[in-house]
């Protein structure tokens, strides 16, 4: 009778309760899926409705649940420990959906008590607001499609061109507030108009500070209330997913504020940061770094990032700041850092983490992709952990962008000089699977905007901005282009303005948001432009030692034998006459587009629709074309002419 009475009881608690497997797996660090214990749950035990709170603080002697349910008075619900564990848990008959709450803890040995919101909220107060919210995360997706094929849409193979946005500056109008909702319609709209294929949102994590851009998180579990409910963010991704467009977080595991009501000093010991500053202090963004080591912390980490794939159906996640991660001494001077156990400045329990990070992302999704943000010579980033790699999908080519922006700052004239910025890249571009990124870094603190750092006249400005996306597109990778790029704003990027889309009133600034809409069309019907931009088969040089003119051409190859495509660029404001570059086949080579097309603000010189190849060997082919080449400009051959929706006829005139 009282192993059936116990049993009876048992089965009358929440299944969102801790077992003893969640409590051993939590410890061991390899608990993937936290979120679905810890946290805040409506659920229903011994027949009533309610909340089950569970809190992970190994250190306190006491906690308790305060919330607009029980007027914020400490005592009323007081959790219990789950044996030795550290967790803390208790249920509040009656409390509901939409309920604001803290927990309220005294740390060992103390009498000091701490009000810190939940660390698992799936949705938080606006800052500056502090309290954690219960919340429902149900939501009748509409994306069936979408995650049935997503993943040849996200594979190493397809054609990825992402547009990163800021969601509170894209798009401000003061007749609709900028929410989740309001954006989701105007945002798709635009995105496939200019045919990217993937939105990536700068973190849109719970962060007390909107000057961080979302980068110093404290809701690891909740996006920011600032535009909306959980469901308001579900909409955005499921409207996108509609329209065919995959969305990509920023995630943050690198670091957190130190905000009192959150991680910091959770239980009033370094529970989720180093307690040493050498480890444990951000230098460059004094900020808290995890502490990797302790078991529990990957763990809640790992347990966001499947959270974002799980219940938001997130694409893909660009882990930011891995550098930082990497390396111990990383922005710090001798005798400010710890080496590791062999004497070596590498953080061994960091590239344990981000290892076990991919494993568990690609074991329960295949079908999306991880993508560091990683700036040193680390190797084997983007290689599977089988073969010694860190088992991201893909990494930002930090090297790319930084060259490219250095050489076409330059005036044309000297561009000669600096011919190997241009062709360095090849050196190594198939080392790592590289997203070429002209990123929001690229365009603050300072820096200007992309089309003011181009040289010359109004008109050479833009010519040189659209060379470079051209160039950026007819390079092996994957394609990203910060909001603002692709129609030229003028002034440096600011969070607390929207985007001038009054610029989009004068001609230029259409007619390079065009270019970049048909290089992005061109991108996705020509596999010689994507099938193999991470394998060496996929390019080829034809001429890449013109330093005097400053011109290149070079050949791009697609999974199929005859799926070849020519790309010749003139960095100079010379027009080219005549210029013969070596081709692999006879026939006729269409113009598939020419930056310097009337249609994109050009002068309109060009090839006339393509030209037929000569059997004159040149540059090791065994025939060659003798091409007009425009002013700073690039243009793109094909033997087929495939022009796809949204490209212009006109383009290659």
């Amino acid at each position: 009778m009282e192993t059936g009475k116990r049993a009876r009881e048992a089965h009358a608690l929440s299944p969102h309760r801790l077992t003893e497997d969640d409590v051993y797996l939590f410890g061991e660090g390899t608990h993937v899926r936290l979120y679905q214990k810890l946290g805040a749950h409506l659920t229903s035990e011994q027949g009533k409705d309610g909340v089950l709170f569970t809190v992970w603080a190994p250190n306190a002697e006491e906690v308790h649940v305060i919330g607009d349910f029980n007027a914020w008075k400490p005592g009323k619900h007081r959790l219990t420990p789950h044996g030795s564990s550290g967790v803390w848990e208790g249920f509040v008959p009656g409390a509901s959906a939409g309920a604001k709450y803290k927990y309220h803890l005294r740390p060992r040995g103390t009498r000091t008590w701490l009000d810190k919101a939940d660390p698992f909220a799936t949705h938080a107060e606006t800052p500056a607001a502090t309290a954690s919210i219960v919340w429902d995360l149900d939501y009748a997706w509409r994306d069936d499609g979408w995650m049935a094929g997503r993943r040849a849409k996200n594979a190493l193979g397809a054609p990825i061109s992402i547009y990163e946005v800021h969601l509170g500056s894209w798009m401000r109008d003061p007749a609709h507030p900028t929410t989740y909702r309001n954006l989701a319609s105007r945002l798709a709209d635009y995105v496939e108009k200019l045919g990217f294929t993937h939105v990536e949102f700068l973190p849109i994590m719970e962060h007390p500070f909107y000057g961080s851009w979302g980068y110093q998180v404290t809701g690891y579990f909740a996006p920011t209330s600032r535009y909306g409910t959980p469901q308001d963010f579900m909409s955005l991704i499921d409207l996108l997913h509609e329209r065919g467009i995959g969305v990509i977080l920023d995630w943050v595991p690198s670091h957190f504020p130190k905000d009192d009501v959150a991680l910091s000093r959770f239980d009033g010991t370094h529970l989720y940061e180093h307690a040493d500053p050498r480890q444990g202090l951000h230098p460059d963004w004094d900020s808290l770094i995890f502490n990797y080591g302790r078991s529990e912390v990957p763990a809640f980490l790992m347990s966001s990032a499947l959270f974002w794939l799980d219940k938001y159906h997130i694409d893909g996640l660009r882990v930011d700041a891995v550098a930082s991660m990497l390396y111990l001494d990383y922005s710090r001077r001798e005798g400010e850092w710890i080496p590791n156990r062999y004497g070596g400045r590498e953080n061994l329990e960091a590239i344990d983490f981000l290892r076990r990070l991919n494993q568990a992302v690609y074991l329960n999704y295949p079908d999306v992709q991880t993508m560091a943000e990683e700036s040193t010579a680390w190797p084997m980033v983007s290689r599977p952990t089988y073969a010694g790699g860190l088992g991201f999908g893909m990494k930002w080519d930090m090297g790319w962008m930084h060259d490219m922006l250095l050489y076409m700052s330059k005036d044309p004239v000297h561009r000669r000089f600096h011919h190997n910025l241009l062709t360095f890249r090849l050196l190594y571009a198939f080392h790592e699977n590289f997203i070429l990124s002209l990123s929001h870094d690229e365009v603050v603190h300072g820096k200007g905007s992309l089309i003011g750092r181009m040289p010359g006249d109004e008109w050479q400005k833009f010519a040189n901005l659209r060379l470079l996306y051209g160039y950026m597109y007819g390079q092996p990778g994957k394609k990203l282009l910060f909001m603002g790029d692709e129609f030229g704003q003028w002034s440096e990027w600011d969070h607390e303005r929207g985007l001038d889309w009054r610029a989009l009133e004068g001609e230029l600034h259409r007619k390079l948001q065009r270019w970049v809409a048909d290089l992005n069309g061109l991108l996705q019907v020509e596999g010689a432009l994507h099938d193999r931009d991470f394998a060496p088969a996929g390019f080829e040089w034809i001429d890449c030692s013109d330093s005097d003119a400053s011109v290149i051409s070079f050949l791009r190859c697609g999974a199929a034998d005859d799926d070849q495509v020519v790309i010749v660029a003139n960095f100079t404001p010379v027009p080219r006459a005549g210029y013969r570059i070596g081709v692999p086949h006879r026939g006729f080579w269409h113009e598939l587009l020419n930056s310097d097309a009337d249609v994109y603000g050009g002068s309109g010189s060009g090839n006339l629709g393509g030209v037929e190849a000569e059997p004159i060997p040149f540059h090791g082919q065994p025939f060659s074309v003798s091409l007009t080449l425009p002013p700073l400009a690039i243009a793109f051959f094909g033997r087929t002419r495939r022009p796809p929706r949204g490209i212009s006829s006109e383009a290659s005139r």
